[in-house]
């Protein structure tokens, strides 16, 4: 039989993985596996225990929320691995699930983590870590990892926006210069995101619908401090309307961004805090993850036939 190692966030999302583990696994043992269950003990275990084993076995697939995906391709990267990886979505907003296409549902997730298409997808360098869809920094970016896990469970996105309001008085604003392809640039920003998703903090379309997971580059998306409440409404307007105001932000796509400020700036991976930094160079490493999915991304619909 094949070997598939099954690592799973006990705590992630809203509980919806427990009551159907047994038939997931069900699943697994049909599709020719022999399963080795693995519930996550504490942070970065799953890193480690990919690390340490991953090779073993001829499939990885993890359950959980965007932070479980975020390690289990840290710990393949780090090992060196080149095994598919299977996911199941079960945490609050699973941005990059909806992204590609996998399945909401568990039971039709875990069909596909053994009985979908393996896709070779980009994944992020971020001075030496990893990171799958977003790494980030500025406003609201703290609010994944700072807004209580229980918390988040009950109000799902509301979570997030109720945390967030708390500090819209208070904005960060930092001096910024941003190099990529040979052209420099500096600015006072209250916000940056270097994405590969079509989703971000589970709202859709912010970055626009041409995005590419397979193509060696990232969309960057840098929000510029507003200097009187006239900018301000016309960022929010920008953003409310989806569409990319020059005059208050800069969009551009490249396979490598290099960002440098005076002061440490706290940043987020993947919606897990990724520690501060004054100098940061985020690399895209083109198809280093090949990960299941229903079909190939392209132009399937947004949401899931599943």
């Amino acid at each position: 039989m094949k070997k598939m190692l099954f690592i799973y966030n006990p705590n992630a999302g809203t509980g919806v993985l427990k009551p159907k583990l047994s038939d997931a696994l069900d699943i697994f043992t049909k599709s020719g596996y022999e399963v080795t269950v693995h519930p996550t003990q504490k942070p970065h275990d799953a890193v480690e225990k990919i690390q340490e084993c991953g090779g073993e076995y001829d499939r990885i697939v993890c359950a959980g929320g965007d932070g479980t995906l975020d390690e289990a391709v840290t710990g393949m990267r780090l090992g060196g691995l080149q095994t598919s990886l299977g996911y199941i979505p079960a945490g609050t907003t699973n941005d990059f699930a909806a992204s590609l296409g996998i399945p909401k549902d568990i039971l039709a997730a875990a069909d596909t983590a053994v009985n979908g298409i393996p896709f070779p997808c980009d994944v992020g360098e971020f001075n030496g870590d990893h990171f799958i869809y977003i790494a980030a920094f500025g406003i609201f970016t703290d609010v994944s990892y700072e807004t209580r896990q229980s918390m988040k469970n009950i109000l799902g996105h509301l979570a997030y926006l109720l945390e967030g309001a708390k500090r819209i008085f208070n904005i960060p604003s930092y001096k910024v210069k941003v190099t990529h392809d040979g052209e420099s640039f500096e600015d006072e920003f209250i916000f940056g995101m270097v994405t590969n998703s079509r989703s971000v903090g589970g709202f859709k379309g912010i970055i626009g619908s041409e995005i590419i997971f397979d193509d060696g580059e990232f969309e960057v998306t840098l929000i510029r401090t507003p200097k009187n409440p006239i900018e301000l409404n016309e960022l929010l307007g920008a953003i409310l309307m989806k569409q990319i105001n020059p005059q208050r932000m800069y969009s551009f796509k490249s396979g490598e961004v290099k960002f440098e400020c005076e002061e440490e700036i706290p940043w987020t991976l993947d919606g897990e805090f990724g520690g501060t930094h004054r100098e940061v160079v985020v690399r895209d490493r083109r198809q280093a993850l090949s990960i299941m999915v229903n079909e190939i991304p392209g132009d399937f619909p947004k949401e899931s036939k599943k």
